[in-house]
């Protein structure tokens, strides 16, 4: 058997066995080593790990995490939840429009899909079940709406797809996933309304809107922050990573001296969890890297790339299989060991097709998005069924709704690609 086997089937045998997924890509990078080169290059796994830490743009992975955590504690999404009912107003499906709009705002905090389901969860998911929604369409609804975080910048996933993919430029891809998450948030606006006005939920006699002026007010801070971020990129004032230490810094005064609600304790305790979120990541991200130095060396990943290329000299027809393989990965792993175990493979196969870049990496995006919500695993739909208390199978029939819509988003996307492209190549960035 060969060296290139000995590692793929060591990969999948400890997934299967319920291995963590970081433990499962140092081992089985190991077992390649030892199988097809020499078990005394063993000696590069403390290199391979360092290297593959130690860079620049990876400080902006743990600072945009505490940055989320950081609004989430200061009250943030509530001001905004009663800016959007104000500017919504009483009707049939007013809550689950204003559930979207919220988790995209939070979406350009946090760049976290599990945060902003987290922070919204807590607070819309009462009034949605007062109002007469069905907990587990609620909770599947901000599920889908808080995984347009990965697209909407600043996320965390395209910081890592910019650091994977040579010569990728993250201001581009930032700018690239503006419009693609606000057609992925409308496109779940749509089947939200109508089954509200359908089995007519909310009623609107029943609702209170709040005062514009007032809501508007005091959600200044929170509307400010995407502004502040996407602003300082465009300008030049600083690049993304100093963008994420501008972020946390804005966040800590708005929550210490403007809303109040955060206190120097808090942000001890914020400092700790964020620390151990960002761990998981950063071991994910070590140890994937002796998994592939030793796939480079042996050549799996050529050799995969050029399984896949044979496939179909049809350019669309393989993006379409693409597309779904990356999706299934997604029902099944995260973000991040998506982008790490599968661009190695995909890297020459876009070459090959002259696919470009930046509007592949956002169809990649799209597609894991869909993956947060969609069970079994489905990270962002588990952490908003804990809050709303309902098991996982009681959203599958509502989730599918959901991956419907903003599949026909993701679709658009491939068709359209200047839907993604337009807004770099307008601000000059290199696409």
């Amino acid at each position: 058997m060969s060296p290139d086997l000995w590692m793929l089937l060591a990969f999948a045998g400890l997934l299967i066995a319920g291995v963590p997924v970081a433990f499962s890509l140092g081992l089985s990078g190991a077992v390649g080593i030892v199988a097809g080169l020499s078990p005394s290059m063993l000696a590069t796994l403390g290199t391979n790990t360092y290297n593959s830490v130690a860079k620049y743009p990876l400080i902006a992975i743990p600072l945009f995490i505490l940055t989320g955590l950081i609004f989430e504690r200061a009250g943030v999404a509530a001001r905004l939840v009663r800016f959007a009912q104000a500017l919504i107003g009483p009707r049939h499906g007013g809550l689950a429009l204003v559930a979207v709009l919220v988790c995209m705002i939070m979406g350009g905090m946090s760049g976290s899909g599990p945060a902003d389901a987290a922070a919204v969860a807590m607070v819309m998911l009462p009034s949605m079940t007062r109002a007469g929604y069905p907990r587990p369409f609620s909770a599947t609804l901000i599920a889908a709406s808080a995984s347009t975080a990965i697209l909407i910048p600043p996320s965390v996933a395209l910081i890592l797809y910019s650091i994977v993919v040579p010569g990728v430029d993250l201001r581009a891809l930032f700018a690239a996933g503006l419009f693609p998450g606000m057609l992925a948030g409308a496109a779940l606006l749509v089947p939200a309304w109508w089954l509200a006005r359908r089995y007519r939920w909310e009623a609107p006699e029943d609702a209170e809107r709040p005062p514009l002026g007032e809501s508007f007010r005091q959600a200044i801070p929170a509307l400010f922050a995407p502004v502040l971020i996407l602003g300082g990129l465009r300008s030049g004032l600083f690049t993304p990573t100093e963008a994420a230490v501008v972020a946390v810094t804005y966040g800590v005064v708005v929550g210490l001296w403007l809303t109040r609600e955060l206190g120097w304790r808090d942000l001890w305790e914020l400092f700790g969890e964020a620390a151990v979120i960002s761990g998981v990541v950063m071991l994910i991200i070590a140890l994937a890297g002796i998994f592939a130095w030793a796939g480079t060396t042996l050549g799996t990943f050529r050799h995969l790339a050029e399984w896949v290329i044979g496939l179909s000299d049809n350019g669309t027809l393989l993006l379409v299989l693409i597309m779904l393989a990356v999706l299934v990965a997604g029902m099944l792993l995260d973000a991040i060991s998506i982008y790490l175990i599968l661009m190695p493979i995909l890297i020459p196969v876009m070459q090959h097709f002259d696919w470009n870049p930046v509007w592949f990496g956002i169809l990649l995006a799209m597609n894991i998005a869909i993956g947060q919500f969609t069970p079994p695993v489905a990270v962002n739909l588990m952490v908003t069924t804990e809050v709303a208390r309902v098991r996982l199978e009681q959203t599958v029939g509502w989730a599918m709704v959901f991956v419907v819509a903003m599949a026909s988003a993701l679709a658009l996307v491939a068709i359209f690609p200047g839907i993604a492209l337009w807004l770099p190549e307008v601000l000059g960035y290199n696409v």
